[in-house]
C-alpha cells in the first residue's frame, strides 16, 4: 500500500491529481510504475499522463523501456502508447511531439492502430493485459484535463488584466483616489467627504481618461 500511495503522489504532478506533491519525480519512472502496476484506474489515465509528461519536458522514451525489463512490460508499454496516440486522433487532437511515435510505433503496428482508433471514435472497449480499458472513460478522463487546463490559462490571462488595469490605475491615481473611483463603479454608497473629493479630483481625472482625442494622441505617442 504505501508504494502504491507512493506512485500516486508522483502521478500528481503529471496530470493525476490525487495528493499534493512532496519530492521530484522522475517521469520516465513513474510512468514504467504505472506499466507494470496493471492498475486499470493508472492505464486509463495513462494518456493522460503522458501528454503532461511531454509538456513537462520530462519524458524520453527510450529511457522509459529501459525502466521495463520484462517483455510483457513492454508489450504492455507499446499498448498504451497506442492507445495514447489513437486517443489524440479521436478527440481531434494534434501534438507535434507524438509525430515520430506516429511513424515509427504507428507504422509498425498499423492494423492494431487503425482498431483501436475505430473503438475510441464509438467508445468502445479495449481488451488489453487482461483488462478491459473504458473508451468512455479514456475519454473523460482527457477531457477533464483539458477543461483543467483551460480553466488554469483563464485564471492566468485573467489574473494578468486585473494586475494590468490595477498598476494603470495607480499611475493616474493616488491610493486614495482609486480607492474612490472603484467604489463610484461598483455603485457603493460615498459619504460626504467622499463625494466632494471625489467631484474635486476624481472626478477631473476620470473625464480626461475618457476623452477620445486625447486616448488616441496617447495612443499615438506609445507608437514611436
Amino acid at each position: 500500500m504505501a508504494k502504491d500511495n507512493n506512485l500516486l503522489r508522483r502521478l500528481n504532478k503529471l496530470g493525476f491529481p490525487l495528493f499534493e506533491p512532496e519530492e521530484a519525480l522522475d517521469a520516465n519512472a513513474t510512468l514504467a510504475d504505472v506499466v507494470k502496476s496493471k492498475d486499470l484506474r493508472l492505464w486509463e489515465n495513462f494518456p493522460v499522463v503522458l501528454a503532461n509528461s511531454v509538456q513537462l519536458g520530462l519524458f524520453d522514451y527510450d529511457t522509459l523501456r529501459r525502466h521495463l525489463e520484462m517483455p510483457s512490460h513492454r508489450m504492455h508499454l507499446d499498448s498504451l502508447m497506442l492507445v495514447s496516440l489513437a486517443l489524440y486522433e479521436a478527440l481531434g487532437l494534434k501534438f507535434s511531439w507524438a509525430d515520430k511515435f506516429y511513424q515509427v510505433l504507428v507504422a509498425r503496428k498499423n492494423k492494431e492502430y487503425k482498431a483501436v482508433l475505430e473503438k475510441l471514435k464509438k467508445d468502445g472497449n479495449l481488451r488489453m493485459g487482461g483488462f478491459m480499458l473504458s473508451g468512455q472513460k479514456l475519454k473523460a478522463n482527457f477531457n477533464n484535463y483539458f477543461r483543467q487546463e483551460e480553466s488554469k490559462l483563464n485564471d492566468l490571462l485573467s489574473t494578468r488584466e486585473e494586475l494590468g488595469l490595477e498598476y494603470a490605475l495607480s499611475q493616474v491615481f493616488s491610493p486614495k483616489q482609486k480607492e474612490l473611483f472603484l467604489k463610484k463603479l461598483k455603485g457603493e454608497k460615498l459619504t460626504k467627504t467622499e463625494k466632494e473629493y471625489f467631484s474635486r479630483a476624481v472626478k477631473k481625472k476620470a473625464l480626461a481618461l475618457a476623452n477620445q482625442e486625447l486616448h488616441r494622441m496617447a495612443r499615438r505617442l506609445l507608437e514611436f
